[in-house]
């Protein structure tokens, strides 16, 4: 009789844990931003603040990657497209956002553009940036779009000096350049708002892969 309603007891909170996690999972589907981490980079606009709330609540109920990381980027996209604010404040959003963002990779790590919206968070704090810029490489493709925010964040960082990220910046710089005429520019400025490792990474590399935008380069 003991044993029989003990399996019945572990029966009914194995029935509300799953009642739970299927209301969850469905709420999470209702409120999932579509948002998502290379959107960051592609020019889109940022999500509303009610929007970008309700997924927050979501999220920290939630174990779904999508959920997680397009909540993350949401967070990420306030603090590196939104107005400025005063320092203190501007400091606990990149937080918030890291710890967001971090939240999101421990659950799904296969995220190319999360890893290096991290690495830009990262870059407006005393974070090292190098160890998630390598995992933004070794996590997969990204578009054009995406491996210019990259390149760009690698050359205007410490990251610049380490030696794994120079040879991983290639594959950036390679794709950009065969983007055609419309990441040139881009590709420019990237080199004018280079650190000096940064600048010399773009030459080496432009001298080997394009030697003609090599000699534009070293115009500036």
């Amino acid at each position: 009789m003991h044993q029989l309603t003990l399996l019945r007891m572990l029966g009914a909170c194995t029935a509300t844990a799953l009642v739970v996690y299927t209301g969850l999972s469905f709420y999470g589907d209702l409120v999932r931003p579509s948002f998502r981490p290379s959107e960051l980079f592609m020019g889109q606009t940022q999500p509303v603040e009610g929007s970008r709330s309700t997924a927050g609540f979501a999220a920290r109920l939630s174990v779904d990657g999508d959920l997680l990381a397009n909540s993350a980027a949401m967070k990420a996209a306030k603090v590196l497209q939104g107005p400025a604010t005063d320092a203190t404040h501007r400091a606990e959003e990149n937080k918030e956002a890291q710890d967001a963002a971090i939240a999101a990779l421990e659950v799904s790590p296969i995220r190319p553009a999360l890893w290096l919206t991290l690495g830009m968070l990262r870059a407006g704090s005393s974070a090292q940036v190098a160890p998630v810029l390598k995992m933004s490489y070794l996590a997969g493709t990204v578009p054009l779009e995406v491996a210019l925010a990259r390149l760009q964040t690698v050359t205007s960082t410490a990251a610049a000096s380490d030696e794994e990220i120079r040879l991983l910046a290639l594959s950036d710089i390679r794709s950009t350049l065969a983007g055609g005429s419309r990441f040139e520019a881009p590709l420019i400025a990237t080199y004018v708002q280079a650190t000096p490792e940064g600048k010399s990474l773009l030459l080496d590399a432009t001298q080997a892969i394009n030697p003609k935008f090599n000699a534009a380069l070293r115009r500036y």
